[in-house]
């Protein structure tokens, strides 16, 4: 893999791609932005390679492992902002689209409920889940949630999730080798990690409501 991508991972192009491809992948959750954050990362942990060229021996230079971080996560930040002002924007066309997904509504009045409350951790967690970073962005700005109650929790969301990702890259190149071993192990763990915030994205709405009901009406 490492391979397969050497010359964009040695050049600063690298950059425009991740930001570019975690930018996107609110909209189109199948791009594997995470995976190209992991294999920059892993590149990284390398160290600089030497590319044997026909005049000689030319180094090339490895993506900064800061620079990587705050390069997904101000582009996952961006996206969701973009994401989150269309569906504020989207009027009854939109709303009537929501309406007709239950996994839609589910993740608006939970994240309506947990903002109100002064917490955001479903917006964290569900960054790391499949496609869950859409639903909570279009969610919020379906139902016309303030900014300043989603926006921090948005940037929390992409540097916890930006870093993760780093994180996996660079560790699993290094106690693993920068190979298809250490990048595919890093890989796993993201989308186990995706798996487990899934499932609690998916959790209905009424499940925590229900225990409290159930205390009120005994008293």
């Amino acid at each position: 893999m490492l391979e397969s991508v050497g010359a964009l991972t040695g050049s600063p192009w690298i950059y425009a791609a991740v930001a570019l491809s975690v930018l996107l992948d609110v909209f189109l959750p199948v791009l594997p932005s995470g995976v190209l954050v992991i294999t920059a990362a892993t590149a990284a942990a390398a160290g600089t390679t030497t590319v044997t060229a026909a005049a000689g021996e030319a180094t090339r230079q490895v993506p900064s492992l800061l620079a990587l971080t705050l390069c997904a996560a101000t582009a996952s930040v961006l996206g969701d902002l973009v994401a989150y002002r269309l569906a504020w924007r989207g009027g009854e066309r939109l709303d009537r689209a929501i309406a007709r997904s239950r996994r839609l509504t589910s993740a608006q009045e939970r994240l309506g409920a947990a903002l109100s409350r002064g917490g955001g951790a479903l917006v964290v967690v569900a960054r790391f889940a499949p496609a869950g970073r859409s639903v909570v962005s279009l969610g919020a700005g379906a139902a016309h949630r303030k900014v300043k109650e989603f926006l921090p929790w948005s940037a929390v969301a992409g540097v916890a999730w930006a870093a993760y990702s780093v994180g996996l890259g660079y560790f699993g190149g290094q106690w693993l080798g920068a190979s298809w071993l250490g990048t595919a192990v890093s890989v796993l763990a993201l989308f186990l990690a995706g798996a487990l915030a899934a499932l609690v994205v998916r959790r209905p709405a009424h499940a925590s409501a229900a225990p409290a009901a159930g205390a009120t009406a005994g008293t």
